[in-house]
């Protein structure tokens, strides 16, 4: 046949071959009751109708004879299942992931990982000596026949009627496993046991085989079994038939999101004795390219990974093989272990996006100096320095300038009392500015430190940020006061006192000079103009000479003092935003990295890709 990927009806040959060969659909009705026993319980295995077909059929000397399960009391005691250490780690991180995760995801996100645990949880409790593998399909794939063929007795309906399994039915080769199925809300009634040898030596000890309803099911009810059931089992037999092994509904709802599960996933092509000559291998070829498209790995070469089997439940072709796969894949007692690991990874995929970003994240030193540049700004600390180096500039002058320039200093400062400082901050119309220098500075660096995290971790980042900014514009106007320059005067430095002499000298030069020439005109110093001008002239010029050395010395001085000024200002700035908002934006930052490690470990890699 072509590709096969058209869509057929439900009705298979098969079914009706089913007929002709004498394995018709017996209803409930023609036996005069419900499927199973009357009395039988939740907990115990019933046999009513199944041995009345089986006593009816082989007057009750069928080899395959079904009936009850023992209580559990005289099953020997049950182990239950044991995790190796690294599933364990991973469970245990994914558990510490979702812990850490709770006041960041919603509900819904951290949905999916909180099922896996409750699950991996539950599944422990259990027997760990038995295997839960589904049988599903779609109608008319043949799954219940094969269901019949496995357990070697007619278990569940086929026929032509569809759906024909209505409620999912289990088939134990082994005693204990009441819990699994009650775990699985299949009541007592549905519960059955083929015995072809004894417990200790069939080939399927261990073996709990579910017959699920139709996945494309007309009945809703019978397609949330089947969701349900899947994902509570610990394998997967999928049966496709040569008419629908490409129906979209199939690889689309569950094929291509199990992906991951393919170490416990089998895919079963019946019916191939439809098929003439070569076409079952090429339709068989045909099943593998559609899930490698899948992303299902194929277990073949011995690599792990999905069984493919093509074979007939109606004349026995291939079921050999099956049962001795089945026998080995059960034997190992892996498959619970390996179904929670590729439950841990697709909760894992499912998170990555909240979790993972190809970019770096973090504040860049640059970025923290800029932010402390924009609150510096914000509270005049350029402004603060230079009014500090103005204000020792204007003590030097004070202390080394003439008398005259000092009286006239002195009756400017009467007029305007000085501060001995400039205001550091604006007038109230700056401060608005002010405010919104700050808020922009915050805004700045929030969006830098969230840049590249996933969206619910720089949503945090944000809103950490938000809640540091409150009050910062009050917390910088108080560090603003309490902050830069001391108060009084600025210091003096030593070559000051030598200065003030020098100047006092001069100024008494000119006094000298001046009631020298005074004497003179009024006759009581004999005339000699020479020296009192000379004195004089010492004077005048020297008094502005030494005032303009002393405002050369002072500059350095002066812009060492502003600077210091504008630092202490610079650094109490910095420190109030590190404080109220760099500090927990790195604590964001930390628990990001945290989940992000512990999000590695689930992924089993130690620690998450950058």
């Amino acid at each position: 046949m072509a590709s096969g990927h058209a869509l057929t009806s439900g009705h298979s040959a098969v079914s009706e071959r089913a007929v002709a060969s004498g394995h018709s659909a017996v209803s409930e009705r023609a036996v005069g009751g419900p499927l199973g026993s009357a009395d039988g319980g939740e907990g115990a295995w019933g046999d009513g109708l199944i041995a009345r077909r089986v006593d009816e059929k082989n007057g009750g000397t069928d080899p395959y004879s079904v009936v009850p399960s023992r209580p559990a009391g005289s099953s020997a005691a049950l182990m239950p299942l044991a995790y190796d250490g690294q599933l364990r780690s991973r469970l245990d991180a994914l558990r510490e992931l979702v812990g850490l995760s709770r006041t960041r995801l919603d509900t819904e996100t951290l949905g999916e990982a909180g099922r896996v645990l409750d699950e991996a949880a539950a599944r422990r409790r259990l027997s760990g000596q038995h295997t839960v593998v589904a049988i599903a399909g779609a109608t008319g794939s043949g799954k219940s026949q094969l269901f019949n063929t496995l357990a070697g007795v007619t278990i569940s309906e086929t026929g032509v009627r569809r759906p024909t399994t209505a409620a999912p039915i289990a088939c134990s080769w082994s005693d204990g496993a009441a819990s699994l199925l009650d775990r699985l809300s299949i009541p007592g009634r549905l519960r059955r046991r083929p015995i072809q040898h004894p417990d200790s030596e069939s080939p399927l000890r261990g073996l709990v085989l579910i017959d699920l309803p139709d996945h494309d099911s007309a009945a809703v009810q019978h397609r949330e079994q089947v969701d349900r059931i899947l994902r509570l089992v610990d394998a997967v037999i999928w049966v496709v038939d040569p008419e629908k092994y490409a129906d979209a509904v199939l690889h689309e709802r569950y094929l291509r999101p199990m992906a991951g599960h393919a170490e416990v996933t089998f895919v079963v092509l019946n019916q191939v004795d439809r098929l003439p000559g070569e076409a079952a291998e090429q339709v068989l070829d045909d099943l593998r390219r559609l899930l490698d498209e899948d992303g299902i790995a194929l277990g073949e070469h011995g690599e792990p990974g999905a069984t493919v089997l093509a074979l007939s439940a109606l004349t026995g072709e291939g079921i050999g093989e099956l049962r001795e796969t089945l026998g080995q894949f059960v034997a190992e007692r892996q498959a619970p272990a390996r179904r929670i690991s590729a439950d841990v990874d697709a909760a894992a995929r499912d998170l990555r996006p909240v979790y993972v970003t190809g970019q770096r994240t973090g504040l860049s030193e640059e970025a923290r100096e800029e932010f402390a540049d924009r609150l510096a700004d914000a509270v005049g600390a350029t402004a603060a320095g230079e009014a500090a180096e103005r204000a020792w500039l204007r003590n030097a002058n004070r202390a080394c300038g003439t008398p005259w320039l000092r009286l006239w200093r002195w009756y400017h400062d009467r007029r305007e009392p000085p501060t001995g400082r400039l205001q550091l901050r604006a007038q109230a119309d700056e401060e608005a500015t002010a405010r919104q220098r700050v808020e922009q500075a915050v805004r700045t660096v929030s969006e830098r430190a969230s840049a590249g995290l996933p969206a619910p971790w720089a949503q945090a980042m944000r809103e950490a940020a938000v809640r540091g900014a409150q009050g910062l514009p009050e917390a910088l106007d108080e560090l603003a006061v309490r902050t830069g320059l001391p108060p009084g005067r600025p210091p003096r430095p030593g070559w000051w006192p030598v200065a003030v002499l020098a100047q006092a000298s001069m100024t008494l030069l000119q006094v000298v000079g001046g009631l020298w020439l005074l004497g003179q005109i009024i006759g009581f110093v004999p005339p000699n103009l020479g020296v009192p001008v000379l004195l004089m002239l010492a004077g005048i010029i020297g008094g502005p000479l030494i005032e303009w050395s002393c405002r050369i010395a002072a500059r350095g001085p002066a812009r060492r003092y502003g600077h210091e000024a504008e630092r202490l200002l610079r650094e109490a700035a910095a420190g109030c935003g590190r404080a109220r908002v760099l500090d927990p934006l790195a604590a964001e930052l930390l628990r990001y990295r945290e989940v992000r490690e512990q999000y590695g470990r689930v992924m089993g890699v130690g620690a998450a890709a950058r």
